[in-house]
Order: structure tokens, then C-alpha cells, then sequence
């Protein structure tokens, strides 16, 4: 069974895996990690709640006002840091200029985006943008121009529709000037169809692709059940030794990270979090308890109740990096990779997991994920306090924890009788073929 299953799942991942626009777009959500992460940092820092009773109101006030042009400036505005990494990406998949397809890709999103006009005695005096259009708010949108940006202009500099400088010319000109007319005939495609739209449809594309393409799959993707089968999908492929991660991620990551953006808008405004499930809610719970699978139960289990030699070397290799939820010694060491005998806890477990996380943030037992960003190597218990900004979320993750110790336990008792029951042999056999290399020697 798991034969024909592998012949029928590895070429999918793996066209997936090797798929160019999703590659490029989980790089893309990559290059606003660093960013995201140090405007998270801040969130937590000022709104530690014993700072009010320590600074009093007026002071904390002013010291959150100081404070706040961190997540302005990161994770408010996430939508630009994508868009510019899915134009640098996917231009230099194309080997061309990445920095200018970054920048086109940028400039053409912005095309579309309406600016709101400030007045002041009548006149107007700015053109502002409102920050939810490159934030949650403007995600798909950024994410569709910012493909379509670049790959018309990789298609007309690998046309050749360029100017050409001498040969003398300092490098960095002659890239600016090659640069020069597709960026003009990018940005012009992109004018010409904001025109027409707030022509002829009196309305602008953000609206438009909000509506009609980002609210329905933010819907779909914030229901348990699509969760579910996502994380199915990833324990399976991760069973043949596909990283499962990284192939669902790439198709999921769009919608849980935009879930998220919409979770931290309502935090940091004070108001009821829309969203149980986001991009926290799938990494802190299902990745932050000891890696893919949450084996730091397992490591735990082995250490202090399993006998087998061999899995206690591979636990005790396994117990510092899945601290920081790093497993891959346990999953190819133990093995988890093709054991039918695993099969069943590694399957089973995180899926369960996912139910008691959503039935307790749904009940209201632990607040939903805040949207701040968690860096996933960040230790269990202190990801699910940062992630939603309670000590409720780093006990629900010590809870999930024992359960995951409950579904494996039996499992990994019957391999532990299997591996005694090896490693007693071998020794006897060892010390038979030593007994005669004594006798021989005599």
C-alpha cells in the first residue's frame, strides 16, 4: 500500500517542490521574515502587561507612541517587502536584473493602489496611502501584480527590447538604462488597466480582487477542516521522506500569513481577533512542539521509558536541536521515513493536536494567535505566550505535548520489544562467535 501510495504522491510533490512561482513566493514571504520578526519583538515589549503599573497610563501612552513606528514600518506594510521579494526572485530564475524586476514589480502594484488625498483649507496638500492597502488587506493583489510585473519585464529585456550602452559606460548606468524601457512598458500596461478600471468600473482592483478572489480563500483557509487536511498532507508526504513543509507551506502560506496580518491589525487596534487560524496557529502548535510532527514527546518517551539502546542513542542526538523544533534526527534516525509501524502516531497525532488547539481557542480557554511573528525555532512554552500574548498558550502547547506522549507511547513500546529483542540476539551471537575465538586461540 505504502509502495503504490509513494508511486502516486512523490511525482506530485515533487512537480510542486520544483514548481518556479512557488518556490519564488516562499521566498518572497522568507525575505520579510527578518522584518516582521524585529516589529513582532516590539509588539511584545510594549505591551508587556505589567508595564502599565510600573510606568502609569500617561507614560506608557507615550512610550507605546514612540515604540509603535517599529510595527508600522515592518509589519504593517508586509505586503510591499513581498512583492518586491516575488519580483527580485522570480527575475533572477530568469537571470535577469533582480533588483529592477523587485522595483517594477513594487512601482506596479503601487500603480493600482489608490491614494487618498488630504486637504487642508480647501486644498489639496498629499496623496496618502492607506496602510491596510499594503497591508492584509492588499496581499493577493500584490502577490498577482507582483508576478505578472515581472514576467512581463523579464520577457521584454529577454526580447532584447533594451538600450545599449557603449562599452565604456560604468556599469550600474548601463543596467539603469537597459532597465530603462521595460520598466517603462511594465509601468504603462499596469497605468493603462488602472485607468480603464476606475473608468469603466468606477472602482479600483484592490477592491475588486479583494471581493472577489482574497475574502473567499481567506474564508476557506481559516476553516478547520482545509486545516486539517493540510496538515494530513504534510505528515504524509513527510513519511516518504518529502519535506511536507515546504510543498503545503508554499500553497497555504499566502492564505494563513494573510490571516495572520488581519489577527495582528485587530491586536494592535484593540479589537476582537477575527481569526483562529493563522499562520501561528498552524506553526506554534503543530511545528513548535520539537519540529514537524511535535517528536519532542516522542525524544522525551524514549529517554526516560524505552530500553532499545539504539533509540536511546538516537533520542539523546535528537534532544538539544528539538528543542528549538529542529527533528530531522529523529525522523531519519529513529526512522520515522517509511515505517509502517510509526505510521499510524505520526498521522494521527498532530491532526488531534489541531482539533484540541482550535476547540480551546474557539471555546475561549486560550486567545487566538495575535499575528505577531514567532520565529519557529523558538522553544516550546515561550512560542505559545509570545504567539497570543497569554500564559493560557504556553500551557495549551505543554498540554498538546502530553497528548502527543499518549497517542505514541504504545507504538513506540511495540518497536522498543522489537528492538530489545534484536540487540539481545546480536549480543549473543557476538559473544558465541567470541567464545570461539577463545576456544580456536586455546
Amino acid at each position: 500500500m505504502f509502495e503504490k501510495l509513494s508511486q502516486i504522491l512523490i511525482p506530485i510533490a515533487g512537480k510542486l517542490n520544483n514548481n518556479r512561482y512557488l518556490t519564488v513566493l516562499r521566498d518572497a514571504f522568507m525575505l520579510s521574515f527578518p522584518l516582521t520578526v524585529f516589529g513582532s519583538i516590539i509588539v511584545v515589549i510594549i505591551n508587556l502587561p505589567f508595564l502599565k503599573g510600573w510606568m502609569g497610563e500617561s507614560n506608557l501612552t507615550a512610550f507605546q507612541n514612540l515604540l509603535n513606528i517599529a510595527p508600522n514600518a515592518t509589519l504593517n506594510i508586509m505586503t510591499m517587502f513581498v512583492v518586491v521579494g516575488i519580483g527580485y526572485y522570480l527575475s533572477r530564475s530568469y537571470k535577469v536584473e533582480p533588483i529592477f524586476g523587485g522595483m517594477i514589480a513594487l512601482a506596479s502594484f503601487l500603480m493600482l493602489t489608490p491614494f487618498v488625498l488630504t486637504q487642508e483649507s480647501g486644498a489639496t496638500i498629499a496623496g496618502v496611502i492607506p496602510v491596510d492597502r499594503i497591508g492584509a488587506k492588499g496581499m493577493f493583489l500584490g502577490m498577482i501584480v507582483a508576478f505578472i510585473a515581472a514576467e512581463i519585464y523579464r520577457k521584454v529585456t529577454q526580447k532584447k527590447i533594451v538600450i545599449k550602452m557603449p562599452p565604456g559606460v560604468p556599469p550600474a548606468v548601463a543596467k539603469s538604462f537597459a532597465a530603462l524601457l521595460p520598466a517603462c512598458i511594465t509601468l504603462g500596461i499596469f497605468l493603462i488597466i488602472n485607468v480603464v478600471v476606475t473608468l469603466t468600473l468606477h472602482n479600483n482592483l484592490h477592491d475588486l480582487i479583494y471581493h472577489a478572489v482574497q475574502a473567499p480563500l481567506v474564508h476557506l483557509g481559516s476553516g478547520i477542516i482545509p486545516t486539517l487536511i493540510a496538515v494530513f498532507f504534510v505528515q504524509l508526504l513527510w513519511f516518504f521522506g518529502l519535506h511536507g513543509q515546504i510543498i503545503i507551506n508554499s500553497v497555504m502560506d499566502p492564505i494563513w500569513n494573510t490571516l495572520a496580518l488581519e489577527n495582528y491589525e485587530a491586536y494592535s487596534k484593540g479589537l476582537e481577533l477575527p481569526h483562529i487560524i493563522t499562520k501561528q496557529f498552524v506553526d506554534i502548535y503543530t511545528v513548535g512542539i520539537g519540529g514537524t510532527g511535535m517528536t519532542l514527546a516522542v525524544v522525551l518517551s524514549i529517554l526516560f521509558f524505552l530500553k532499545s539502546k539504539q533509540m536511546k542513542q538516537v533520542s539523546k542526538l535528537a534532544l538539544g536541536p528539538g528543542l528549538f523544533n529542529v527533528n530531522e534526527p529523529v525522523i531519519f534516525g529513529l526512522p520515522i521515513v517509511m515505517n509502517p509501524l510509526i505510521f499510524v502516531p505520526w498521522v494521527i497525532s498532530p491532526m488531534i493536536v489541531t482539533l484540541i488547539t482550535y476547540f480551546a481557542m474557539s471555546t475561549g480557554i486560550v486567545p487566538p494567535p495575535n499575528g505577531i511573528q514567532v520565529p519557529w525555532t523558538m522553544p516550546l512554552f515561550f512560542s505559545g505566550m509570545m504567539g497570543t500574548g497569554s500564559l493560557a498558550g504556553g500551557l495549551l502547547q505543554l498540554f498538546n505535548m502530553a497528548v502527543v506522549f499518549v497517542i505514541w507511547f504504545p507504538f513506540l513500546k511495540i518497536i522498543d520489544r522489537v528492538n530489545v529483542r534484536k540487540e539481545q540476539e546480536e549480543e549473543l551471537s557476538q559473544a558465541a562467535i567470541a567464545g570461539k575465538d577463545q576456544t580456536v586461540g586455546m
